[in-house]
C-alpha cells in the first residue's frame, strides 16, 4: 500500500529566515499547529486504511449449471419427448466474508423434497466448506420438469416398482454436477462493495386462484390457465403484486442479481417438452439486458397465486406473461438503491420448525396403497407423502432461513406456502427491505392459512397438502422470530 502525502500553502507570510533554521524554538506557531494537525491527519487516514485491509471482506461467487432432463427420462407428469429452445437452469450464489459461507441456489424444476433436499444441501454445502444449515435450494416450480424425492424413489424400488417421475439417476448426476461448480466457483469470488435493492410492481400477471362465495367458502379454483372467462373476470384478490431484487455490486461492475415474485409458473404444459416457463424467460430477458451479472430468480409464496386471471391457456401468453414480470424486474432494476456493504452488514440465521402432518394421512393406509400399487397411490405422490408422514413421525425438522444484508431481510420458506405468510413477513417489518423465497423443502406441498383449510378448495384439500391448519402458528412464529432477531 502507498499513499502521496502533499501540503501546499502552510504559513506563506512567514518564512524562515537563514538564522531561524534549526532552532524549532523560533518557528512561528501558526506553522507548528498546522504540521501537527496535518501528520495528524494522515496518521489517522493510514490507520484507517490498514484497519480496513484487515477487516473481512464480502465476496460473492456465482455458479450456473443446466439441470435439462434427457430425452426419455419421466418429469413430474410425462416423460420428456424433445428439448427446446432453452434450457432448465441450477443457478445460484456463494456470499463468502461473515462466518462459514452461504449458499443460495435455485433450480428449475417443479418441487425438491424429503431426502432430496438433504442430498442437494449437503453436497452443496461440501463443496462451499460450510454446513447444510447455511444452504438454501429452492425450486421454481415449473410443471414440465423434473421432480427430485429420493425418499420416494428408495420407498417406491424396495417395494418392487418403478420409481416413475422419482427416479433419481439424472437427478443425482446434477447433484454431482452443482458440487463441482460450487467448489471451482469460489476461487472466483468477486469482491462485493455495494448491495442494491429496489422494489417494482408487476402488472396483469398474479391473481389469486381461489374465488370465494358469499359464505366464505372457495367457490371457484382460478387455475394458473383459466379456460371460464367468468372466472377469469373475478378480481386479482389478494396477492403481493411487487417483484423485490437483491444485487451484488463491485465498484460500478454488476456481479449477481436475485429476484423474488410470488406466483405459480405456468403458463401452460403437459407438452413432454422441458421448459422454465415465463419466469424463466423473463430472467433469460433481464440476463440479456444486464449481461454482467448472473440473474438467479426466486418464486415467493404464491401457493395460492396464478396467472389465471390474464391466462387462458394460449401459448402466445408465455411471451406476454414474461415480457410483463420482465417489466417489472427492469423497473425494479432502475429504482434500486444502492448503498456501501461489508462482511459485517452480512449474516444467516435460522429456525428449525416441525410442522404436524395432515390428520387425513394413516400410514397403514398408505402403507397398504404402496403394497397393492394402487393406481392413485402410483401416479398422485403417494410415495413421496408416505416419505413426507414417516419424516414427521421420526421428527425431523425444516429449517426456515433468513438472510441480513444490511437493511434487507430475505426469508426462505418451505413448500407452497400462501402469499398471505409474504405479505405478512413484510407487515412484521415495514422499516426494513424484506423479500420471500418459497418452494424450499417440497415435503409439506401446499401450505395454507389456518383459516383457508375451513374455507375448502383444492389447495387446502387432502390430495394437495400434506399438512394442516396446525401450520400457521408454527411457520409464522418461525418467520416472525426471524425477522426480529
Amino acid at each position: 500500500m502507498s499513499f502521496s502525502i502533499w501540503t501546499s500553502g502552510v504559513n506563506n507570510e512567514a518564512p524562515i529566515t537563514k538564522h531561524q533554521r534549526g532552532t524549532k524554538a523560533q518557528y512561528p506557531k501558526p506553522w507548528g499547529i498546522g504540521v501537527f494537525l496535518v501528520l495528524g491527519y494522515w496518521c489517522l487516514v493510514i490507520a484507517t486504511a490498514f484497519a480496513a485491509e484487515d477487516k473481512p471482506a464480502l465476496r460473492v461467487a456465482t455458479f450456473d449449471i443446466d439441470a435439462t432432463p434427457p430425452i426419455g427420462s419421466m418429469m413430474a407428469y410425462d416423460p420428456v419427448t424433445n428439448h427446446w429452445d432453452m434450457s432448465l437452469r441450477a443457478r445460484g450464489v456463494v456470499l463468502l466474508g461473515s462466518g462459514e459461507p452461504i449458499v443460495l441456489c435455485a433450480v428449475d424444476w417443479i418441487g425438491i423434497a424429503n431426502e432430496g433436499q438433504d442430498v442437494f444441501k449437503s453436497a452443496l454445502a461440501r463443496a462451499a466448506a460450510t454446513s447444510p444449515q447455511r444452504v438454501a435450494v429452492h425450486t421454481l416450480h415449473q410443471h414440465d420438469a423434473p421432480e427430485c424425492d429420493f425418499s420416494a424413489e428408495r420407498i417406491l424400488k424396495e417395494a418392487g416398482f418403478s420409481a416413475r417421475q422419482y427416479e433419481g439417476t439424472f437427478q443425482r448426476q446434477v447433484v454431482s454436477n452443482l458440487e463441482n461448480a460450487v467448489r471451482e466457483c469460489i476461487p472466483r469470488a468477486k469482491p462485493v462493495t455495494h448491495l442494491g435493492l429496489g422494489q417494482a410492481k408487476v402488472e396483469q400477471v398474479a391473481s389469486n386462484r381461489r374465488i370465494h362465495g358469499p359464505d366464505g367458502k372457495v367457490r371457484a379454483v382460478r387455475y394458473t390457465a383459466t379456460k371460464d372467462a367468468a372466472v377469469r373476470a373475478e378480481p386479482e384478490g389478494t396477492i403481493d403484486p411487487m417483484v423485490s431484487l437483491v444485487s451484488f455490486w463491485n465498484g460500478e461492475q454488476h456481479v449477481a442479481v436475485l429476484s423474488y415474485y410470488a406466483t405459480h409458473p405456468q403458463s401452460y404444459y403437459r407438452t413432454g417438452i422441458p421448459n422454465p416457463d415465463f419466469p424463466g424467460l423473463a430472467r433469460f430477458l433481464r440476463q440479456l439486458a444486464v449481461p454482467s451479472a448472473l440473474h438467479v430468480h426466486f418464486n415467493g409464496a404464491g401457493g395460492n397465486i396464478g396467472a389465471g386471471k390474464y391466462n387462458d391457456g394460449s401459448p402466445e401468453n408465455r411471451l406476454i406473461l414474461a415480457q410483463r414480470l420482465a417489466d417489472g424486474m427492469r423497473r425494479a432494476w432502475e429504482s434500486s438503491k444502492r448503498e456501501p456493504i461489508g462482511a459485517a452488514d452480512m449474516g444467516w440465521a435460522t429456525e428449525a420448525i416441525a410442522i404436524p402432518p395432515s390428520k387425513h394421512f394413516a400410514t397403514n393406509n398408505l402403507e397398504a396403497q404402496l403394497k397393492a400399487g394402487t393406481a392413485t397411490f402410483m401416479t398422485s405422490g403417494g410415495a413421496s407423502r408416505l416419505a413426507w408422514l414417516r419424516r414427521c413421525q421420526s421428527g425431523h425438522q425444516i429449517d426456515v432461513a433468513c438472510l441480513k444484508l444490511g437493511d434487507a431481510r430475505v426469508l426462505y420458506l418451505p413448500g407452497e406456502a400462501f402469499v398471505e405468510y409474504q405479505l405478512a413477513a413484510k407487515a412484521e417489518r415495514p422499516d426494513q427491505f424484506v423479500a420471500v423465497a418459497a418452494y424450499g423443502d417440497y415435503g409439506p406441498w401446499y401450505v395454507g392459512t389456518a383459516v383457508a383449510y375451513e374455507e375448502g378448495g383444492y389447495e387446502t384439500s387432502p390430495s394437495a397438502s400434506n399438512v394442516g391448519p396446525e401450520a400457521e402458528p408454527i411457520l409464522s412464529g418461525a418467520i416472525r422470530k426471524l425477522l426480529r432477531k
